[in-house]
């Protein structure tokens, strides 16, 4: 019997608050200014989907879909599922509400929480969160270069400095076929060295056996035959063209032919950015089929990326990478008897209306009980406001730092910080 603790979050999730919660704000602040210069807007789609939209869109031979998802019944007798992904959802968003009517392309971002069942670790998380974009409408290669360039500005304005691009192209349903069956040919010569899960998906995706995380998998499709060799001529036009554009633009990259991704609707394109031990913080692709296999009467193409917020936070605490600090109380306002209270509150309400940081006390402290806390808090000023200041119409606002006393007439104080 397992013992549920109700004052312990569940295994795989995480609380945001303090010093992690200013990170995020600022990687969703940084993301949120770059989207806005790149003329992409946001979206926010539900927790929860039908299920047969990630086993149609995201794959049924996944990890995904076969192992990870949150899936339940609902009262209706109805199957939904917690999103695993943003893109699915997103994709939907885009066909019920008739986006594709409206002038292409259509660009999308996203801060979503993801779910799935897996064993924690460092970065990922069974309940994590997804800073996403989406581009709908556009088969050309600078669809995915834009994508490329505004993960690129993002990571230097957060400050990560060692993740490196990788590209590489899977091909469309037209070549994955040829492909697939020498894919298969090889994995036959090997099948009785491969896990019981891959015995079975070579049957159905043999494409999936090559994101196997099991160690003799991967040592075995090592030598197995590559997608950039069955290329049809229109993927390898549109690969070709993809690294022209990023060599013209001074973008470096690598072609790893060991992408493949771990879900079943990128098509062409897949990348990566890795760091300098070849851990990937963050990915995306094409995925020109997805919205068909959603919505049969349409065929759209698009390409997007998601990238991981804890996997993020972690890479900038690995690499040394310190963000901009919280910004710091800017007064401390003491209160010395009942009488005071309402005027020290109503300075504090003046100056917080003209957007500075101040606090005040709320616990009926002792004059030096509060200075204590003002100190523990990072106060870079202070001022007690009692019944001498009121009557005298002034007060003494103290430098935390260099100990300055200033005597300021008490309707004067907010000007003197607005300033």
């Amino acid at each position: 019997m397992v013992i549920i603790m109700i004052t312990q979050r569940p295994r795989g999730t995480q609380d945001w608050y303090g010093a992690d919660m200013h990170k995020r704000i600022i990687i969703e602040s940084a993301a949120r200014k770059l989207c806005k210069a790149y003329n992409i807007k946001e979206i926010i789609t539900p927790a929860f989907e039908h299920t047969v939209l990630f086993q149609r869109g995201v794959g049924e031979t996944t990890d995904v879909v076969q192992k990870e998802m949150y899936t339940f019944e609902d009262k209706g007798h109805r199957s939904i599922t917690l999103k695993p992904e943003g893109t699915a959802g997103a994709a939907r968003a885009y066909l019920e509400n008739g986006l594709f009517a409206e002038s292409q392309p259509t660009k999308l971002f996203y801060f979503t929480q993801a779910f799935r069942y897996e064993n924690p670790q460092s970065g990922r998380l069974r309940q994590h969160h997804q800073f996403g974009v989406e581009f709908f409408g556009s088969a050309s290669p600078l669809a995915e270069v834009e994508l490329i360039t505004l993960l690129m500005e993002f990571m230097k304005e957060i400050g990560l400095a060692g993740a490196k691009l990788h590209i590489n192209s899977i091909g469309c349903k037209n070549c994955r076929k040829t492909y697939n069956d020498a894919l298969l040919t090889f994995l036959k010569q090997h099948e009785d060295h491969l896990c019981a899960t891959c015995k079975e998906r070579m049957q159905k995706n043999p494409l999936r056996v090559l994101d196997c995380k099991v160690p003799s998998c991967k040592e075995i499709v090592k030598d197995a035959p590559r997608t950039l060799e069955y290329l049809d001529d229109d993927c390898k036009s549109h690969f070709e063209e993809l690294q022209r554009l990023l060599t013209e633009l001074g973008i470096p990259y690598e072609v790893d032919t060991g992408i493949v991704r771990g879900l079943d609707y990128y098509t062409k394109t897949v990348f990566e950015f890795v760091n300098a031990e070849g851990f990937t913080l963050c990915g995306g692709g094409r995925y020109d089929g997805l919205i068909h296999e959603i919505d049969e009467k349409q065929d759209i193409p698009a390409v997007g990326f998601g990238f991981g917020i804890e996997r993020l936070i972690n890479e900038l605490e690995a690499e040394g990478v310190e963000l901009e600090p919280e910004d710091a109380v800017q007064l401390y306002v003491g209160i010395l008897g009942e009488e005071a209270k309402a005027s020290a509150y109503q300075l504090v309400h003046q100056l917080r209306n003209s957007g500075v940081i101040v606090e005040t006390d709320y616990m009926d402290r002792s004059v030096k009980a509060q200075m204590k806390y003002a100190n523990k808090i990072g106060a870079k000023n202070t001022v007690i406001i009692g019944a001498d200041e009121l009557a005298n119409n002034s007060a003494k606002v103290k430098n935390m730092e260099t100990g300055e006393q200033t005597e300021v007439s008490l309707d004067r104080i907010a000007e003197l910080f607005i300033k």
